[in-house]
């Protein structure tokens, strides 16, 4: 059976250095799966991004991906889990960046690389073509915390209803509960916890 394989998508002015995909590579390294991590840093346009979500999907070779997306990466895993039929963790996600990120248009520099862009219409028109109106529930673990001062849980919660669903009273967009899910993550992502020697932290 081939090994699942786990991409992580950051969100928007984020990149593979944020905290969380840091702390899912770590807990990855010490349970013995490294080779199954993946984070690309994603351009900020998006379509370009989406390429190279597809690019990583097909170096796959076969082997099972889940995508994890955190914010606008959450946005991302929607429109290729439904294209692709995978599976996806969806971290805060972002559910309609065209208007979400509205506000946002002009100068962008990003958190963790300085890399500077505007941030224009062409933008917004790509992610509108890329929504995805109607999903699968039964393809997403979507994990939320009600705190969240960037985007409307609930938002989330209606357009993901009838999926796996942990919502976490309080916290905020940078998901502070997040380690305490990534046991759950790996296991909906098809990774056999207890054969890897550790049960997550």
């Amino acid at each position: 059976m081939n090994e699942p394989l786990l991409i992580y998508l950051h969100g928007f002015n984020s990149a593979p250095a944020s905290h969380k995909a840091q702390r899912l590579r770590e807990e990855m390294a010490r349970l013995g799966l490294e080779s199954a991590y993946r984070c690309p840093q994603l351009p900020h346009r998006p379509r370009e991004a989406v390429a190279l979500i597809e690019a990583e999907i097909a170096r796959a070779g076969g082997r099972p991906v889940t995508l994890v997306g955190s914010s606008l990466g959450g946005f991302y895993a929607t429109c290729l889990a439904e294209r692709h039929d995978l599976r996806a963790v969806l971290l805060n996600p972002a559910v309609r960046p065209q208007l979400e990120l509205e506000t946002y248009l002009g100068p962008q520099r990003n958190l963790y690389t300085g890399a500077t862009y505007e941030l224009t219409r062409e933008h917004i028109d790509e992610w509108r073509a890329l929504q995805v109106e109607r999903v699968d529930p039964r393809r997403y673990l979507l994990i939320v915390e009600t705190g969240d001062e960037v985007l409307d849980y609930r938002l989330a919660l209606a357009k993901y209803a009838g999926a796996a669903q942990i919502i976490v009273p309080g916290g905020d967009h940078s998901l502070r509960s997040f380690a305490c899910h990534i046991p759950m993550l790996l296991r909906f992502a098809g990774f056999d916890l207890e054969r890897c020697g550790g049960r997550g932290s």
